[in-house]
């Protein structure tokens, strides 16, 4: 099938937790025979910082300066798509969405990958930029990159019709152990773009705990972090660590941390990218509580949870046979379950369904 997607970027990695995961879903669409067209607002922050992606077989980045130059190209585009869809964070999400709504395509999709966000923002009476004006009850269906109650939010706040979780996934060719790094190497690593919501658990989790640990090595990357951190003598910091550097960031940390943004967490089912990463890479993680985190990884057997720094420090001091134990579990796990090919396999057979359910669209009248 030939899909057209209206999304945030692939180009780049910084500042973003959506390229990597597009990349990867990109990579299995091709190897399955598909094909695709992304468009993606080109901006300073991610020109400045791309990081060499290219384009599988089949797949196509369209960059753009304003919706209004690439619209008509769009529309070709469309006319011969099996399915359109639009993402959370399309900087063009309104004029994305009424192109993609007109077309013939013949499945009109929404995929949220913001979704606890997206309701957050609208709870408290904000407009959502991403979001078609009268939300999305023309679209034949909604992915949501979460699961749970959000899914019923979806429905009953924004009309949408019909709804799926499409949950993340890893790319095993990307991300898998490798001989640890000197640079990276720390006792507890924690990967992630800075967020005001989630700077009091990081503190918990992994500040206070490097507090205690004054010996050990602990290491932050990700960008926008301000001065005003609480840095101390042993924790190190990389601004930046694009795809191609995370099998070495994880594979040198004896555990990782992850960390859940506050909207994500109080809704749960929405695991970060970053948890299959990790775990693909054989890193054991440990990682705040929240609903449903073991429907993807089991607590105490293939992922260790902690609300303290106590717990923390005690996950640091398990011995070489149970850090192993939890490694591999997590590992066989994900690569069982949570991979771009089988997500992609997901997204084949939803897409499937609608298009056999819905009935033709009928062509528009020309004059």
């Amino acid at each position: 099938m030939h899909v057209v997607i209206f999304g945030l970027t692939v180009s780049s990695s910084w500042g973003n937790g959506h390229a990597t995961l597009w990349r990867g879903f990109l990579k299995a669409m091709s190897r399955r025979g598909h094909t695709a067209t992304f468009y993606e607002r080109d901006v300073p922050y991610y020109a400045a910082t791309r990081d060499g992606w290219e384009a599988p077989p089949g797949i196509a980045l369209k960059l753009f300066d304003s919706f209004e130059n690439i619209q008509a190209e769009a529309a070709r585009e469309l006319a011969r798509a099996d399915v359109a869809l639009v993402t959370s964070y399309c900087g063009d999400g309104d004029a994305a969405s009424r192109l993609v709504l007109d077309s013939r395509a013949q499945v009109r999709a929404f995929y949220d990958l913001d979704t606890p966000v997206t309701l957050d923002t609208l709870r408290i009476g904000a407009r959502v930029a991403y979001l078609p004006a009268e939300g999305l009850s023309e679209f034949d269906i909604v992915l949501s990159y979460t699961g749970g109650r959000a899914l019923e939010e979806l429905t009953g706040r924004l009309g949408a019709r019909a709804v799926a979780p499409l949950y993340g996934w890893v790319d095993p060719e990307m991300h898998f152990p490798v001989p640890p790094c000197e640079e990276y190497r720390s006792a507890l690593s924690y990967l992630g773009t800075y967020a005001d919501d989630r700077q009091q658990m990081l503190e918990e989790l992994f500040v206070i705990p490097a507090r205690r640990l004054p010996e050990e090595r602990f290491l932050i990357g990700g960008a926008q972090y301000p001065s005003s951190f609480p840095w101390s003598q042993n924790i190190f910091f990389v601004s930046h660590m694009p795809p191609s550097l995370h099998p070495a960031f994880f594979s040198s940390s004896r555990f990782t941390l992850n960390v859940t943004r506050r909207a994500m967490a109080e809704y749960g089912f929405c695991p970060s990218g970053r948890i299959f990463e990790a775990a693909a890479c054989g890193t054991p993680l440990i990682s705040d509580t929240w609903s449903g985190l073991e429907t993807f990884l089991q607590p105490d057997v293939e992922i260790l949870t902690a609300s303290t720094s106590a717990d923390v420090v005690r996950a640091l001091s398990l011995s070489d046979v149970e850090h192993m134990r939890i490694a591999e579990a997590a590992r066989a796990r994900v690569l069982a379950h949570h991979t771009a090919e089988q997500r992609v396999a997901e997204f084949e057979s939803i897409c499937q369904s609608i298009a056999t359910a819905s009935p033709p669209i009928p062509e528009m009248a020309e004059g």
